[in-house]
């Protein structure tokens, strides 16, 4: 990623769009640029877009005769099994917006429009060459005046903040036809729902529960949960591969999924892995270690956890990723660790102290999770700003670190890139 030189001139920022099943339909890229006049060229736009095609790749030629379908992720329901989830640009900048426009992007961005650069009928033909091209294109805000017919037309979806929703009233006067509505401005869960009640297709952004503060003695530990925590502390004391096979075989699922981890091409391994003992063999406790922390952090069965599991996954490779160029191999397992569990007191509804008594992490790990200071509370803290979107802590928070542009970009890019191939 660090080849692609020009994600040193922005900053990013990302979140899932989510829909009322809390099924995560598309990343939203949110690109900020270093400067104002940084990047407005279709040169530019070009080189940046080739960077986020390494993550999210052009779609396949339709077969003959047959139409381009534009990956559209509210358009049609449930996002079928298997289906790759697009990614939606927010470009903080409206000349690299722009340029981004100019370019022809291909139909795996969907490209957020603010109202007023839609109702300037200077962007007129760019927006209606972009729509025929079969780009999905999302109006973000309220027009001040009504936007021309065939402008309006372009539009599959509007983003309104949930301040600003006001459905209810004549919409259309605004100038935005009855368009399917994603909801920004989502805070908790309960403006989730509230969204979804109103009849948002979809909701930009999710607000993790507050951490759990006291331990729910009613509240038992799912039987699959239980067994990879038995396999963590199995692994951390090392012991044989044919006892924590033993432990293993209690819930098959489990071993299935922890095997389909292994095999993705975000792991790398050069052969495959066909059973547990034979990953023990070939990676060694501790490497092995990370992934049941990963499988951890995925087994909760609650619908309403899909999207935290979706964030501990990306926070734990980005971490990883952060800590790379120290090539300090224990530092980036712990780093995996650290940024997986910073959700697990959310997923596991139990305080990160009483999980923490049963899961054992190193002492970097822990001091991070529990808020204590430490090597590791820093990077928490970047991935934090980044998931947030919020670009004065972002870069707040990188240089606190001395970590430059390119290298934050780089990291994010290539963590989402491996999440989407263990998904």
């Amino acid at each position: 990623m660090r080849e692609h030189t020009v994600l040193g001139q922005v900053a990013l920022g990302y979140s899932p769009m989510v829909d009322r099943r809390r099924e995560v339909l598309a990343t939203r890229l949110t690109v900020f640029p270093e400067r104002p006049d940084a990047l407005a060229t279709p040169a530019d736009a070009a080189a940046l877009l080739r960077a986020f095609e390494v993550v999210w790749p052009r779609p396949q030629a339709p077969a003959a005769g047959q139409p381009a379908r534009p990956l559209d992720p509210v358009a049609g329901g449930a996002r079928a099994p298997g289906a790759e989830r697009p990614v939606a640009l927010n470009i903080a900048g409206e000349g690299l917006l722009e340029a981004v426009m100019a370019s022809q992007p291909s139909g795996q961005f969907l490209i957020e429009v603010p109202a007023f650069m839609a109702a300037d009928p200077a962007h007129a033909e760019a927006l209606t060459a972009l729509h025929r091209a079969g780009s999905v294109l999302l109006i973000k805000g309220r027009p001040t005046r009504p936007l021309a017919p065939e402008v309006l037309a372009c539009f599959s979806h509007s983003l309104v903040d949930a301040g600003d929703d006001r459905r209810s009233d004549a919409g259309a006067a605004a100038g935005v036809r009855r368009v399917t509505t994603v909801q920004t401005g989502v805070h908790t869960a309960a403006d989730a729902a509230r969204a979804f009640e109103r009849g948002a297709v979809a909701v930009l952004g999710w607000t993790h529960e507050e951490p759990v503060q006291k331990a729910d003695a009613k509240r038992p530990v799912p039987a699959d949960v239980s067994v990879v925590m038995d396999l963590i502390r199995g692994v951390d004391r090392e012991e044989p591969a044919n006892k924590l096979e033993a432990m293993l075989k209690r819930e098959p699922t489990i071993a299935f999924r922890l095997l389909r981890y292994l095999n993705s091409p975000a792991f790398g391994l050069s052969v495959e892995v066909n059973s547990f003992g034979h990953a023990v063999m070939l990676l060694g406790h501790q490497r092995l270690k990370r992934w049941l922390a990963l499988l951890l952090a995925s087994s909760s069965n609650d619908p309403a956890a899909r999207v935290t599991m979706h964030a501990a996954v990306r926070r734990g490779l980005f971490m990883e990723e952060l800590a790379r160029p120290h090539g300090d191999n224990e530092m980036s397992g712990e780093m995996f660790i650290c940024g997986v569990f910073s959700l697990l007191d959310r997923l596991l509804r139990q305080p990160v102290a009483h999980l923490l008594e049963g899961v054992p992490v190193p002492e970097r790990v822990r001091l991070a999770l529990l808020g204590e200071g430490g090597p590791y509370q820093p990077y928490l803290q970047l991935v934090q700003a980044v998931e947030q979107e919020a670009v004065f802590d972002i870069r707040e928070a990188s240089e606190r670190l001395m970590l430059q542009p390119l290298e934050v970009n780089a990291a994010l890019l290539t963590a989402l890139k491996n999440a989407r191939q263990v998904d």
